[in-house]
Formats: C-alpha cells, sequence, structure tokens
C-alpha cells in the first residue's frame, strides 16, 4: 500500500487530528443525526451485528463503501458486543489509475484494506446479455468465497436507504412484483455465510454531504459498461437513475414520498394482497385460499 500525507487538516482544542481521524470524528458529531443515528438504528432494528460475528466490508471505493468502512472501524473500538472486521477489495479488472484512487483513499482514511483480483469484468463482458445483473452476482460470490476464507461469517454491504427505495419502485415499474433490498440475508451457496447491510436507514443524500464536507474523491463507478455509457449518453440511461430521477420529480409533490414508500414494506395488509409468495421459487398464494373457505 502507498502511505499518503496524513498531517492535520484543522486543530480542535489544541490536539492535531489527521484526516482520517477528522473523517472518522465528523460522523458522530457532525453527522451525527444524520449519518451515525440511523447507521446504529439500523443495526439494532435489523439485528445486523452479534457477539462473536468476523465480519468483512466489501470496498468497490465509492463514497457509501467508503462510509461504510469508517462507521464499521468506529464501532468496532466502542461497541458492547465484540467483533471482527476485515476490510476487503476485489478488483474485478479496474483501470490501473482506479485501483489506485481506492489505494490512495484507503490509506488517507486509514482503512487497512485488503485487495485480491478477479476476472469479472472480463468474464462479463465475453457473455454479453445484462451486464449488470451478471456482475452483482459474480461480485457477490467473491466477495463470500473470500471473507470465507478469511475466517468471516459476515460480508457488509454499502448499500442505502435511497438503494432500497428505488428497488422497491423498480421490482413495481419493471419486475411486476412488490419486493426490496433486504437488510440482511442468509447466503444460499455458501454456508453459514450471510450479507448485511449496514447504511440500510442512511439517506444518499448525507452521505453526499460528508464526503463534500471533507473534500473526498471517490470512485463513482468504475464499471467498463458504465463508463462507456457516459461516454455515449445517446445509448440511454439505466432503469436505476430512470427511478432515480422519477423519485426526485415526486419528492418535488410531496417530501416524503421516498420515506412513505420506504415505509410500506413494513407495513404490508396481506388481507389486501392478490397474491404472494413467500419465496422466490415457491408456489403463489392468492387471496382466493382464503376467501373461499369463507375467512
Amino acid at each position: 500500500m502507498i502511505a499518503i500525507e496524513t498531517k492535520s487538516l484543522r486543530s480542535r482544542n489544541g490536539k492535531l487530528l489527521s484526516p482520517a481521524a477528522e473523517a472518522e470524528r465528523s460522523i458522530i458529531k457532525k453527522f451525527r443525526k444524520t449519518i451515525w443515528n440511523p447507521f446504529v438504528g439500523g443495526i439494532k432494528d435489523y439485528h445486523l451485528i452479534q457477539e462473536g460475528d468476523a465480519i468483512a466490508v466489501c470496498i468497490s471505493g465509492g463514497k457509501d463503501s467508503m462510509l461504510l468502512a469508517k462507521c464499521m472501524q468506529h464501532l468496532q473500538k466502542y461497541s458492547e458486543i465484540p467483533f471482527s472486521v476485515q476490510y476487503l477489495v476485489m478488483d474485478p479488472g479496474y483501470t490501473p489509475q482506479n485501483r489506485q484512487k481506492i489505494v490512495d483513499n484507503a490509506a488517507r482514511l486509514e482503512i487497512p484494506i485488503r485487495i485480491f483480483d478477479s476476472p469479472i469484468f472480463r468474464v462479463v463482458e465475453q457473455a454479453g446479455g445484462s451486464p449488470c445483473y451478471l456482475c452483482a452476482r459474480m461480485r457477490r460470490g467473491y466477495l463470500y468465497k473470500q471473507a470465507q476464507a478469511l475466517g468471516c461469517n459476515k460480508i457488509a454491504l454499502g448499500h442505502h436507504f435511497d438503494d432500497a427505495v428505488e428497488t422497491i419502485l423498480m421490482s413495481l415499474l419493471y419486475g411486476a412484483e412488490f419486493k426490496t433490498m433486504m437488510p440482511k440475508l442468509h447466503s444460499t451457496n455458501f454456508a453459514g455465510m450471510e450479507l448485511i447491510r449496514p447504511l440500510y436507514l442512511v439517506k444518499e443524500e448525507h452521505i453526499i454531504a460528508w464526503r463534500n464536507y471533507h473534500r473526498l474523491e471517490f470512485l463513482q463507478c468504475a464499471c467498463r459498461f458504465t463508463e462507456q455509457c457516459a461516454a455515449a449518453p445517446e445509448q440511454g440511461v439505466s432503469k436505476r437513475q430512470e427511478t432515480k430521477a422519477l423519485i426526485r420529480r415526486l419528492r418535488q409533490d410531496s417530501p416524503n414520498i421516498d420515506k412513505n414508500i420506504f415505509r410500506s414494506i413494513h407495513n404490508i395488509n396481506l388481507q389486501t394482497v392478490i397474491g404472494y409468495r413467500f419465496h422466490d421459487d415457491g408456489p403463489v398464494r392468492t387471496f382466493l385460499d382464503e376467501y373461499e373457505r369463507g375467512s
């Protein structure tokens, strides 16, 4: 790892703080209400961390995963529940410049990362079809495998509140079903492994505010396919980008629209649902199953 300058940017009460200490301190001070409290609240509400957990925090190089790493660092120091953390970076085929940016940012924020390589970008490019779906599945598999090899029982991803809300709308508008991005999941292919999302209650706008406050420059998206789309905007935008834009428009008339969408997944009345199933591959049950019995 390449070391970079970490001299204090400012002084508080005569104590010199490094950039990493500044970034961590701001989470529990300036951004306590908007980042730290929702972060801790999500962990408590959804029981994301238990005593003895060994967690691999997966860092893509973007703002979300970097903030997650700093939150987890601080939580580990002061949590009453003992757990261990590894900071894992998978290189799926980044350009040398993007890989170096991750290394430099991790050094500046004093995050002790472990980097491992994978052929994901090359495989996805050769496979064709839907690159995002295949890439996401492959990424998760490689991360589970590496985390398990390090003795971890959980991987932590940087998905946040807005990701969950957008997934709800995308499933409705484009998938013809009602579902969201869950705060935690059992792995179906790696026994004993779980996926957790500790930033589940943290809004993206506050992550951006934290990044801008410290003048940090993270990867926007290092995906080759996204870069190609950005270079050729006539090819259109992704469904997630369309959904983000839709929520922004709806919020102009109803400021709490995203909160209401999020709350809806916690407050489903099955008596008013036509059909549902308990598992992705399970049988569909309908209101008629009970209706015909007169109940």
